[in-house]
Order: structure tokens, then sequence, then C-alpha cells
């Protein structure tokens, strides 16, 4: 489960920085959506963490509402850019 955190978690600023270099609005928006879907499974391992007792209830909190910004950032970016580009 780690690694799989560490390979989610990881991922998202690969795809932010992929997408700062993006071909078009349209790659943009793509690596933008991929960033997301990776927030969003890094929290569900966060989650499965927290409930095999790999994080405390403290760690959770502190690393879950940090994770939950993000999505709230990269959800808010995503819909900027599809508007902008509408």
């Amino acid at each position: 489960m780690a690694n799989q955190l560490l390979r989610s978690g990881t991922s998202i600023g690969a795809n932010v920085t992929e997408a700062d270099q993006a071909q078009s609005k349209a790659d943009f928006i793509s690596k933008m959506g991929i960033a997301n879907k990776e927030a969003h499974e890094t929290r569900y391992w966060l989650r499965l963490l927290h409930r095999t007792d790999y994080l405390n209830d403290e760690e959770f909190s502190s690393i879950v509402a940090d994770c939950q910004e993000l999505i709230k950032i990269l959800q808010s970016i995503i819909k900027s850019a599809k508007d902008n580009n509408q």
C-alpha cells in the first residue's frame, strides 16, 4: 500500500509539470485531469492506510487535509482552463 501511495502521490507533481509544458490547451487540461485523478487515488490510499492503522488519526488528518486542498486546487485549475477554452 505504501508503494501505491508513493506512486500516485509522486505522479501528481509529474503530471502538473508535464501540463506546464503542454503543447495545447487540450493537452494542458488532459494532464491536469490526470493529476487530479492521481490525487484522488492518493486520498484513497491514505484512507486505506489509516483504516489499517499504518497512519494514526493525527497523521491521517493532516495529510488528507493537504490532499483535499490539492484536489480543490487542481479542480479549480481544470475548470478555469475549460472556461477559458470556450
